[in-house]
């Protein structure tokens, strides 16, 4: 065996009271992509934050190349060779993808004295060379990072840690956001990468995608090491009760709900964003799922839903009523909104667990103009209960919590919202396998209990498990809505890909 390319040893942190890491051991060789698995919360990217020189340990030891390794900062490790990308995107928006690229590794040349001029024309055949690397020449380097999707502001992302050339690379969840098509293409590079002798890293909650790109694998457990080896000699149903500390059965529940009366009627609504009308009717105690690939209009058409987009055409009906097109509106008339973007727009970062849950529906808290904060407190904790949130406490900032602890408290607002239709986009993107399947669970037991779910996601195996429906679309336009029975991820693909490249 080669000499490990890194080696953490007996990393513990704190933050107060809460243990964070408690002893843990990790090793990354030259030419391997080990999988880093665990629940959200279980400590994975408080590991990364110390190797990124982002927390310092409480106590361990770091090697990098056999030396001893103790970054002062982010932009220490980055000078190491420690490249990371975050599944929170940590972009310039106002920047271009090449400044956005560049950023901290920026060329120059000295012509002027002691003054650096910077050489744009190096830096451009730096950044093309990248993004052709990433499969993506067509996107122009000049393009500010807030024009672009999510899904290729993630491949500005991974294209920053790749102009590093980094020895040890991070990736924390960076398919959350891509095509298919681009999930291949990431694979292929993470691969290249590989067979010319970089360590590699691989967060991810999706197994098959573990199983797909890595070879070794490390779990942790309310931040323990829990187990670590080849992935070929474990099963997935090891992995996961490593991961949990119990066995999952189904991964997948079923809970009984039957279908009722029309709650949601779109009459051909179209959007600014949206250039073809949509029409299709929702009923109370349905999942009825929407695929599509990225820019098909499947996020589009839910915001149109939540007034957050203007419609052009159209109307929007909830039951016999027509509510103004207003987000007040239509959180009064009973609609609910888990946005992809938690960060941008889904949170208020900076807020408390307490204020994002409860901001949508503060009325059982207030009289006379004065807010009681016992009552909502244990509003809070009632939910944080329900869908397992890690965190000190109600009134921590939701910044500070893990990004699946982020999406819990969304879905947690809606709920607490009690809304009738539940505009659900990406809802599982980040969250572990575990806590996926008690989300799954739950959606059935909403439908049950009378509420309709509008669920958007681009992973096809939940669509065609969960929903009673599925919708296609494709160019703003559903293209067809069949019961998910006489759906498979083949039919669903070939719908999808032949409208885009028609």
């Amino acid at each position: 065996m080669p000499e490990p390319l890194l080696t953490m040893k007996g990393i513990s942190k704190h933050f107060g009271a809460t243990r964070a890491l408690r002893n843990v051991d990790l090793e990354v060789y030259p030419g391997q992509v080990l999988a880093l698995i665990g629940e959200n919360g279980a400590g994975k990217s408080t590991l990364m934050k110390v190797l990124s020189g982002a927390h310092r340990p409480d106590s361990g030891t770091m090697l990098l190349a056999g030396r001893p390794y103790a970054p002062t900062g982010p932009h220490a490790a980055r000078i190491a060779g420690i490249g990371m990308i975050y599944q929170e995107l940590n972009l310039a928006d106002d920047l271009s993808v090449e400044d956005n690229i560049m950023l901290g590794k920026e060329q120059a040349r000295f012509g002027m004295g002691r003054w650096g001029i910077m050489d744009r024309v190096v830096q451009r055949r730096l950044v093309r060379k990248v993004l052709e690397q990433l499969g993506h020449p067509d996107l122009r380097p000049e393009t500010p990072v807030r024009e672009l999707p999510v899904a290729l502001q993630q491949l500005v992302e991974i294209a920053r840690a790749l102009i590093v050339q980094a020895r040890v690379l991070v990736f924390d969840e960076p398919t959350s956001s891509l095509t298919g098509q681009d999930v291949t293409k990431l694979f292929q590079v993470i691969r290249n990468l590989r067979d010319a002798g970089i360590g590699i890293v691989y967060i991810s909650h999706f197994l098959e995608e573990v199983r797909e790109v890595c070879d070794h694998y490390s779990i942790l457990r309310d931040g323990e090491s829990v187990g670590h080896g080849k992935l070929q000699e474990v099963s997935e149903d090891d992995i996961v009760a490593m991961m949990v500390g119990r066995t999952v059965d189904h991964l997948f529940p079923k809970v009984a709900h039957e279908p009722g009366e029309v709650i949601l009627t779109l009459d051909r609504v179209s959007g600014y964003k949206i250039p073809t009308t949509v029409s299709l009717e929702i009923h109370r105690g349905e999942i009825l799922g929407i695929s599509g690939l990225v820019g098909a209009g499947r996020t589009e058409l839910l915001r149109c839903l939540a007034a957050l987009d203007p419609v052009r055409s159209g109307k929007i009906r909830i039951g016999q009523f027509t509510p103004p097109h207003t987000p007040r509106a239509r959180i009064q008339a009973g609609l609910g909104l888990v946005s992809e973007d938690r960060k941008g727009e889904g949170l208020a970062q900076s807020r408390s667990i307490a204020d994002n849950l409860t901001y949508s529906r503060l009325q059982p808290y207030c009289r006379f103009g004065m807010l009681n904060l016992r009552r909502r407190r244990q509003a809070v904790e009632h939910w944080m209960g329900q869908l397992q949130v890690k965190a000190r406490s109600p009134e921590q900032e939701v910044e500070a919590l893990s990004g699946g602890n982020q999406q819990k408290v969304a879905l947690a607002r809606i709920m607490h919202q009690d809304a009738d239709i539940l505009l659900l986009d990406e809802p599982t993107r980040g969250i572990d396998v575990g806590t996926k399947s008690e989300i799954y669970r739950l959606m059935g037991e909403l439908a049950a209990n009378g509420k309709a779910i509008l669920f958007v996601s681009s992973y096809l195996t939940e669509l065609l498990e969960v929903c009673d429906r599925i919708a296609v679309m494709a160019r703003g336009q559903i293209r067809a809505v069949r019961p998910a029975t006489d759906w498979t991820e083949e039919k669903v693909m070939r719908i999808a890909i032949a409208v885009e490249n028609g």
